[in-house]
């Protein structure tokens, strides 16, 4: 099992302590590969693309729209049998 996290360098020259989950790519429960992008977060005025760590099935914990703080976990990801 992995946690799709915000990554807290995306914050590196952010004077806001916070950012926006703007969109989802993916949908509670979809199957999703490494690397595949899954959604899309706003810091102050710039945007930056999440990208799955690792192949499986994605559970959404955090709603679009959504306040989100550096080190934020999004979904989970629960890797799927070989």
């Amino acid at each position: 099992m992995h946690y799709i996290k915000v990554d807290e360098a995306l914050w590196a020259s952010s004077m806001l302590p916070e950012g926006i989950l703007e969109r989802w790519f993916i949908a509670s429960g979809d199957t999703i590969k490494a690397g595949e992008r899954i959604a899309e977060v706003r810091v102050e005025d710039a945007l930056h693309e999440i990208v799955a760590p690792a192949a499986g099935r994605a559970t959404i914990v955090a709603s679009a729209s959504a306040v989100i703080e550096p080190g934020s976990v999004l979904a989970i990801l629960e890797s799927q049998p070989a």
